[in-house]
């Protein structure tokens, strides 16, 4: 009996064992079987794909997205195509020959890669040109399609021998934009049309010995950035990431005369350095005019003038990992501007302060070097300094008596000034004070960095009204009142501001 017991015991484990095998060997059949109706469908993580600008003749970056089986049943796909064929390139499964994308098995339940690149022809018109295609993939007597979007735009390509690209004098058009992929070394005198793009490929850098003329208009600013017009993610386009390329420099060569800068409608964007102008010589000083641009997210300062007298006027110098504006030696006339620190998106291409939080770097910083620097004289009218910092101002004077400036009508997140030179200002230490729109950047919500005044912004109506008369419009074309705002925006009633910033938003989001 007990020999019977065992074998009986070792007959049941053996026939369980067989019996779990024929249930998986059941069930792996039933995921093979292909079906042939015509209601399957396969599902795809991306309804269609969307390239950003895309440099004719360069290529893009790949783009990827999946092919879903999500039936419990196999789904042969009888072949996949391109419907025009010419300008964009895919791989599926590993297969890049569209011929050989015929009769795929996809088992119930799984998964294929496809992968997408394009590369357009130059085309005839200079302003990018939209070319579209459609992958179609054939089963079971139906079709699915993926649409496929890009821009492609002419470009003219800049490029030196060991990374340097060097120039005498160089003048700039608007007929199509640059493409520079070393440092633009100019000489002498360096000329910019308005609506003109430089697009800067990383490190990529601008060094000027001479006059610098950079003229754009409202309608058709002057814009230098990164060459990357891709996205990070889905929903964050790349120009967010500062650092892409190196900045711009001017530099005084001690010529005859000291050159002279003057930058109107400029968009400076996304680089290590915005603006960095340097004399030596603190007795003959180069002049600057830099009035309605925008110096925005870079990965170390905004605007440096070394020994520079200059005006900065209805400008917008924004989001640096160190300080907006630096500014040691010379005569400044700030007027209505807007200069707000608060750098902390997380995406960033270089960062040399990386253990520089934003609440660590003030907005405006005034030095005086030595004895041999020129003396620092600069006022502030009717311009905003703002930021995550408690005291976005910082006077580092070891010289007092080669420091002199006035504040007035200024709205200032800092510390109050001597009223021996600073009157009608508005002081907040509160970091939640509602000032701007929008001080952060919202990927799903495309919000972006939105530094014109909101409704409740305490500074409206704040400004000198006198100091206003040089600039009757703001940075956008908007008249200001009798009793102006601070800061480079004119405050904008909601109704025409939302159809404003949908177009704005739009255009950045589809060109930038």
């Amino acid at each position: 009996m007990r020999m019977v017991s065992q074998i009986w015991h070792f007959g049941w484990h053996y026939v369980m064992v067989l019996f779990c095998v024929c249930c998986a060997g059941l069930v792996s059949c039933q995921s093979e079987i292909v079906s042939d109706d015509p209601s399957l469908r396969l599902s795809f993580s991306h309804d269609s794909i969307l390239f950003d600008t895309v440099f004719t003749a360069l290529g893009s970056s790949t783009k990827q997205m999946m092919i879903y089986n999500p039936n419990r049943n196999a789904i042969l796909i009888d072949r996949v195509e391109m419907r025009e064929g010419t300008s964009f390139f895919i791989n599926l499964d590993g297969e890049n020959q569209i011929e050989n994308m015929c009769d795929i098995t996809l088992r119930g339940g799984d998964s294929l890669f496809l992968f997408v690149r394009t590369k357009i022809d130059p085309q005839s018109a200079n302003n990018p040109v939209l070319v579209e295609d459609t992958i179609v993939f054939y089963l079971n007597q139906t079709k699915q399609e993926i649409h496929l979007q890009a821009y492609g735009q002419n470009v003219e390509i800049l490029r030196g021998d060991n990374g340097l690209l060097q120039f005498d004098k160089l003048s700039l058009t608007n007929e199509k934009p640059y493409l520079i992929y070393d440092t633009l070394l100019v000489t002498g005198n360096l000329s910019i049309q308005q609506g003109s793009t430089l697009y800067m490929h990383s490190g990529a850098m601008i060094y000027a010995y001479g006059n610098v003329i950079a003229k754009g208009t409202l309608e058709n600013p002057i814009t230098i950035r990164g060459d990357r017009t891709d996205r990070l993610f889905d929903s964050v386009p790349y120009r967010v990431a500062s650092g892409q390329w190196g900045g711009i420099f001017l530099v005084d060569a001690e010529s005859i005369l000291p050159p002279r800068y003057e930058f109107d409608y400029v968009d400076i964007i996304s680089g290590s350095v915005g603006l960095y102008a340097l004399s030596e010589n603190s007795i003959r000083r180069p002049k600057m005019s830099l009035t309605n641009s925008r110096i925005h997210n870079h990965a170390e300062y905004g605007l440096v003038l070394q020994n520079i007298d200059a005006t900065v006027a209805n400008t917008e110098i924004s989001n640096c990992a160190s300080h907006c504006v630096y500014l040691a030696g010379g005569y400044h006339n700030f007027v209505h501007n807007t200069i707000a620190a608060f750098y902390g998106f997380p995406f960033t291409t270089i960062n040399i302060h990386n253990n520089m939080l934003p609440e660590d770097v003030a907005a405006v910083y005034i030095n005086n070097l030595s004895k041999n620097s020129a003396p620092t004289i600069s006022s502030f009218y009717n311009c905003i300094i703002a930021g995550a910092r408690k005291n976005n101002l910082v006077l580092a004077t070891p010289l007092p008596d080669y420091y002199e400036g006035h504040f007035i009508g200024n709205y200032m997140r800092a510390d109050s000034l001597d009223s021996a030179f600073a009157r009608d200002n508005v002081y907040a230490s509160d970091s939640d004070s509602v000032v701007f729109r929008n001080t952060y950047y919202l990927s799903k919500e495309y919000r972006y960095y939105d530094f014109s005044l909101d409704s409740l912004s305490p500074a409206r109506s704040i400004a000198d009204s006198t100091s206003a008369i040089p600039y009757p419009l703001d940075r956008l074309g908007n008249r200001r009142k009798k009793h102006p705002d601070a800061g480079c925006y004119e405050y904008i009633e909601a109704a025409k501001y939302i159809l404003f910033s949908f177009i704005k938003n739009f255009i950045i989001d589809r060109f930038q």
